[in-house]
């Protein structure tokens, strides 16, 4: 007969494969960065008694360094476990070739996109993404294959929203980004996640690095920049 106890590790050891080796949790949510209130007319204001996220700052402190800047080209964040390319625009720096994605009509104004430039539809920027990790862009792999687009949650943690341009902390995670400080290359425009929006399944998400926006954008139509990520649960 099995002895309780050990039909009680049975038990904790099929929890734990069934969960990546990682017990169900809570999944705490961070701290927006947030530490300034604002009235309706844009006008800052002490927050005490005002309701607002710059007076109760609820969320897990961010770690201090926020982020690791690691030598082969990545950076690590310490609050989410997440390594991103430490150059944010790696499609313009080191594979221009790749991006033949112009915008035309009424897209060519203010939605300007040149060849080169790292801005592509939605599809490309997962092609771009598996070309890395085929070994057909390797050069903005880190010596890494398993990138992937992030998810619109991924993207949206790199977020401060303390600050606009831009909206990504430093690498201490106390200050805004400037260049280096963790990552190059920054774009002030937005970038695309992996999600789909089920509502308009045409359109995706995107997070906009310079003022901290999150919209959906048309797939084919809208062009923004590429920032592969890798790691997380």
């Amino acid at each position: 007969m099995i002895s309780k106890k050990i039909l009680a590790l049975m038990i904790v050891s099929l929890f734990l494969l069934a969960n990546n080796g990682c017990p169900l949790s809570p999944a705490p949510v961070p701290k927006t960065g947030q530490s300034a209130c604002f009235d309706e007319n844009w006008i800052q204001i002490d927050c005490a008694g005002t309701g607002q996220d710059g007076e109760h700052q609820k969320g897990v402190t961010w770690p201090n360094p926020r982020f690791t800047d690691n030598p082969e080209g990545t950076v690590t964040d310490n609050l989410t476990g997440l390594v991103w390319l430490k150059d944010a625009n790696c499609i313009a720096t080191t594979y221009p070739e790749f991006d033949n994605d112009v915008a035309v009509g009424y897209l060519e104004g203010t939605w300007k996109s040149t060849a080169g430039d790292g801005r592509v539809i939605w599809q490309h920027a997962l092609d771009f993404v598996a070309g890395i990790n085929d070994g057909t862009y390797s050069n903005c792999g880190a010596g890494a294959t398993d990138w992937r687009l992030p998810n619109r949650f991924e993207l949206e943690s790199l977020l401060t929203l303390e600050y606009t341009d831009f909206a990504v902390p430093n690498t201490a995670g106390t200050g805004q980004w400037s260049e280096g400080d963790p990552f190059n290359n920054v774009q002030p425009f937005s970038y695309w996640s992996s999600t789909t929006c089920v509502a308009l399944p045409y359109s995706a998400w995107f997070v906009h690095m310079q003022d901290g926006n999150v919209g959906i954008s048309m797939k084919i139509d809208y062009y923004f920049y590429v920032w592969p990520v890798r790691g997380g649960q």
